[in-house]
């Protein structure tokens, strides 16, 4: 990226979901110059990826290239363990070789499942990461793959990721919570959820401060808000929230129900322990970070009948 321009050009992957819809929507200083979803660029055809993204890179002259596209199905993933590789660990690999090439950064998005969840301290960048899951190591093989390649990247792990657009636990919820007479969530596994817009915000903030390929800030970084709260935390603030702004909830807060991890088995293990530490990037780059409720505040506002 020249010192001379302060505007992201940016190619965009995984343009549907929720983190590259985010990307999509107005942002200051962003020009969003090519939006690829997977009927447009496929990062799983391994075959191709490569010379279609360095032609339509060349093409489009972006300033920096932003992967946005994983494989996300964690229970499934255990049982479509190559196809969950080819996209969350090979592919980032050869994306990161055509940014380097073309000498832009790669902005990249991990999770807090490269690590077991054991104690109760935030993890930090440096901690040693220890998947449970199919789903945790595949993200932590393109995390590795992408480093491999030595270009200049921002790896960001992040934590239960929600928006307004896609699925996921606050939408299912808030519909959960208009027809159940009760809800048992999972209280013993802790995390901050994570809106999709903090997740787009955030790095582009982190992009305009970045010059130059040799920066040291280059690198992984944890993002996510502040503070903390269990699923089923979650889950109570974001119902007693939707029934204070009118949404029809039927629920009762004493029916929403803590439960263990137990009583609610699935196929792929998560961790206990879901809290990142943010430190490093709050210093390094003096942005501050909302706590967690705002994401979910504002994504009530925009889901809000008659809004």
């Amino acid at each position: 990226m020249s010192e001379s321009s302060k505007l992201l050009r940016v190619l965009l992957l995984g343009a549907n979901g929720q983190v590259g819809r985010a990307w999509q929507e107005t942002l200051h200083g962003v020009n969003v110059v090519a939006a690829l979803g997977r009927d447009q660029l496929d990062i799983g055809d391994l075959d191709r990826l490569g010379d279609r993204l360095y032609d339509l890179a060349e093409a489009i002259k972006p300033n920096v290239i932003v992967n946005a596209a994983a494989y996300t199905a964690v229970d499934r993933a255990e049982d479509e363990e190559q196809l969950a590789y080819d996209i969350n660990a090979l592919a980032p690999g050869v994306i990161a070789s055509v940014a380097s090439n073309l000498g832009v950064p790669m902005v990249h998005y991990s999770t807090d499942y490269v690590f077991d969840g054991h104690g109760q301290a935030p993890f930090i960048e440096t901690d040693a990461p220890s998947p449970l899951s199919v789903y945790g190591r595949s993200k932590l093989a393109g995390e590795r793959a992408v480093q491999a390649v030595g270009g200049a990247h921002l790896i960001l792990r992040t934590s239960w990721v929600f928006g307004v657009h896609g699925q996921n636990f606050l939408k299912t919820m808030l519909r959960l919570a208009q027809t159940r007479d009760e809800l048992r969530v999972v209280n013993d596994q802790v995390g901050a959820p994570t809106s999709a817009d903090l997740l787009a915000k955030v790095p582009s903030q982190m992009l305009q401060q970045i010059q130059h390929p040799s920066d040291p800030r280059w690198g992984v970084y944890h993002l996510c808000p502040t503070g903390y709260t269990s699923w089923h935390g979650y889950a109570v603030y974001l119902i007693e929230k939707a029934r204070e702004m009118g949404w029809p909830i039927q629920l009762a807060n004493e029916s929403i129900i803590g439960i263990a991890s137990s009583e609610f088995p699935v196929k792929a293990r998560r961790p206990h322990n879901s809290r990142l530490s943010t430190q490093k990037l709050q210093q390094t780059f003096a942005i501050a970070l909302p706590d967690w409720r705002v994401g979910v505040d504002q994504v009530l506002q925009v889901l809000e009948p008659g809004a």
